[in-house]
């Protein structure tokens, strides 16, 4: 491997003095960290904890509790829920599915705490019979669950009734959980849900943050003796809590040995028959992909047999576990781009070989990196000028900014969807479109994918296009990823490079290559570190002082992105260590003062960034971009963070003229080249990388790939779309 140009990584930072400014060593590649590494706090996700995963993805619904008012981010799910009532409408006659909604879960260790801030718990499952740990009060929450965007069960009540609440306050109290539980848990299992507990007490799982060992306690206060390990109700909730935690990760199913290796691990004696129960009481689904079958021959005069059709090794794909949601986004999504596909009217479009693509088909794909974005921006600009109805749609108000003058007619789709941007729809539900353009594409989730394409309209042409390199959606899913592996329909690669130093360095991390790269105007700067504490202190450094002087970056402009929320360098201690020195103050507003940064997540999984106003009776005040949102004052302390520093998660789909990579010692293990080219790639004009992780970067962009999600996509494509003989 290469060393960078300029100020490299020392082979041994201990013995290094820290770059002091900007100024005293440019011109280098850096090094990097994962999302999730050692520094992070154990399986927390990385979706918007300044945008409530997401995950991605991705628990319970950060807005439980909320109040009765309808706030920007209710109107927005009011409007999804809606649509996804509809795809579930079309997809009765296969049979109604069984609704698992009541069985989803979070992941912070601790029950009260963790509910209201959802941290990332590195807890293990114990033993049933361990005596359960008292239930702490809560701290100041930091942090609000990360779930997969997309809308909640369409039977779940956003603002349960006060007669709802004070019985099950009631039943939380026999069993000995805190009482501020009754709102979350009203909210989770519906009308009916202090007799569901009394019932089935795990049910508690239903709630973000509540842990297995958590339940077993409240279960044990409640039933006493009639209760053990292999309590059919106790497995049937411990598998869904698993695929609600998978999908954490990304994964819309999981194959059935890794759910028994986790019910074992949860002390389950029998996985299998666990898995089996839950499956016939329709809490989740259990799938098996078919082999075609070759075309039926005649038998052999000789042998008189039929020719062997199995494979060489005569392995059937493994059996998999999925909830009933994912399950049905999947199916949707495929349904309605095989719709499109077939619906859409072939036409000779003179141009670019992706106008040239677009014209021949309903659906079409193309990679790319930042520079590429203006080739589909082209494309829409030339459908308007054939006189079609043609839209682009961004992941962020950001990245429509960064599209210029062509941004002004581009929308986000959270805004698309929600009915608050765009051509409006129709009688059906339908947008009035003939060609959709979605830029930032593999930040698409399935649900919110899946959504998106029922909204269109026969004949509608689709073109998905993005980076593929990047990180995924913070929600559960990998659609542009499967779609593009399907090859079901035309993929159009660009050929536009990006530009200078950034673009040399991040291109050469694409294809595993952290290469030398020339910096003469201090576009990539390197600035090594001893330990995280020092990183901290150098980050404020870099951002309060020394880019704006080197560079002339103002620090509004400046973004940090780190590799985790957990850790002694992660996004709180950053911000913590950032708010201290640009925008001192009390935090008079729930933690909060006026011009403070801001992450705040509308819906889990989505990260809008702002700035604070001003607060009053209804809630926090925020600037985003060119709008004014209000936060209600109920969701200030489940779904707003400060925002100095971010995620490259939450980062993802926006670029700032300058930005801070803070990758410090203990994150090393967990590093993954999509993260680093992810992280670097949001610069614009300039990169720091505040390094203490040595060689770590080169053998993460060389090797470290990230792990896989496990999808049905991909094959739901290939059985809709795949041409005749293949």
């Amino acid at each position: 491997m290469t060393e960078p140009s300029g100020e490299t990584a020392p082979e041994a930072p201990e013995d290094v003095e820290p770059t002091e400014d900007v100024r005293e060593g440019t011109g280098t590649a850096p090094a990097g960290a994962t999302e999730d590494g050692p520094g992070a706090t154990a399986g927390e996700p990385d979706a918007a904890e300044g945008a409530g995963e997401t995950s991605e993805k991705p628990d319970g619904d950060a807005g439980a509790s909320d109040a009765p008012g309808l706030s920007e981010a209710q109107a927005e799910l009011a409007a999804q829920r809606e649509l996804r009532a509809r795809i579930e409408a079309r997809k009765a006659e296969k049979g109604g599915p069984v609704a698992a909604g009541a069985k989803l879960s979070g992941t912070a260790a601790d029950l009260l705490a963790a509910v209201r801030a959802v941290e990332g718990g590195a807890a293990k499952g114990s033993a049933f019979y361990e005596t359960a740990a008292p239930v702490p009060e809560p701290s100041a929450p930091e942090r609000p669950p990360t779930a997969p965007p997309g809308p909640p069960a369409p039977e779940r009540p956003t603002a349960p009734a006060p007669a709802t609440t004070a019985a099950v306050r009631e039943v939380l109290a026999r069993g000995g959980a805190p009482e501020t539980l009754a709102g979350p848990v009203a909210a989770a299992l519906g009308e009916g849900a202090a007799a569901i507990l009394l019932d089935d007490p795990w049910q508690l799982l239903a709630v973000a943050g509540v842990r297995p060992e958590q339940a077993d306690g409240f279960a044990r206060a409640l039933l006493g003796p009639d209760c053990g390990p292999g309590d059919p109700r106790r497995t049937v909730a411990l598998t869904v809590w698993l695929l609600e935690q998978a999908a954490l990760r990304g994964h819309t199913a999981l194959e059935t040995a890794a759910v028994c290796t986790g019910l074992a691990a949860h002390s389950v004696p029998d996985p299998g028959e666990a898995v089996d129960t839950a499956v016939s009481e329709g809490a989740v689904h259990l799938f098996r992909e078919e082999r075609e079958e070759a075309p039926e021959e005649e038998p052999d005069e000789e042998v008189g047999e039929k020719a062997d059709t199995s494979d060489e090794s005569g392995e059937e794909p493994p059996a998999l576990l999925g909830l009933d949601r994912y399950a049905l986004a999947e199916e949707s999504l495929a349904e309605g781009l095989a719709r499109l596909v077939r619906t859409a009217t072939a036409d000779v479009w003179e141009g670019s070989e992706l106008e040239r693509a677009a014209g021949a088909h309903g659906l079409v794909l193309h990679t790319g990196g930042e520079a590429a974005r203006a080739e589909p921006v082209a494309l829409a600009a030339a459908a308007r000028g054939r006189g079609l109805r043609a839209l682009v749609a961004v992941h962020s108000d950001g990245g429509r900014r960064a599209l210029g003058a062509a941004g002004t007619e581009a929308v986000t789709v959270a805004a698309l969807l929600a009915g608050a941007a765009g051509p409006g729809r129709d009688e059906d539900g339908a947008f009035a479109l003939d060609l959709l353009v979605v830029l930032d594409a593999p930040q698409l989730d399935v649900e919110t994918a899946a959504t998106l394409v029922e909204s269109l309209p026969d004949g509608c042409r689709l073109v998905l296009s993005g980076d593929p390199e990047v990180l995924g959606a913070p929600g559960a899913g990998r659609v542009f990823a499967d779609a593009l592996a399907a090859k079901v329909c035309p993929r159009i690669a660009s050929r536009v490079p990006d530009p200078g130093p950034l673009g040399e360095l991040v291109s050469g991390i694409g294809v595993g290559e952290l290469n030398q790269v020339e910096a003469p105007g201090k576009e990539i700067v390197i600035v090594p570190v001893r330990d995280a504490g020092e990183a901290v202190h150098r980050t404020v450094q870099l951002v309060a002082d020394s880019v704006p002087r080197a560079i002339g970056v103002p620090p509004e402009r400046t973004q940090v992105v780190t590799v985790g929320h957990g850790g002694s360098a992660g996004t709180r201690a950053l911000n913590a260590a950032l708010k201290q020195r640009l925008n001192p103050g009390p935090g008079r507003f729930g933690g909060y003062d006026p011009g403070d940064r801001v992450a705040y997540a509308p819906v889990p999984g989505r990260t809008v960034t702002g700035t604070v106003l001003s607060a009053d009776a209804e809630g926090l005040r925020l600037r985003c971009g060119d709008e004014e949102l209000l936060v209600p004052k109920e969701r200030v302390e489940s779904a707003l963070r400060h925002g100095w520093a971010l995620t490259a998660h939450q980062a993802a789909g926006t670029r700032w003229p300058a930005v801070v990579a803070v990758l410090p010692g203990d994150a090393a293990g967990g590093l993954s080249r999509p993260w680093v080219y992810t992280a670097f790639g949001r610069a614009e004009r300039h990169l720091s990388v505040v390094h203490g992780v040595d060689q770590a970067l080169p053998r993460a962009v060389a090797e470290g790939v990230a792990p896989e999600r496990t999808t049905r996509l991909r094959p739901l494509l290939e059985g809709l779309l795949a041409a005749p003989g293949e």
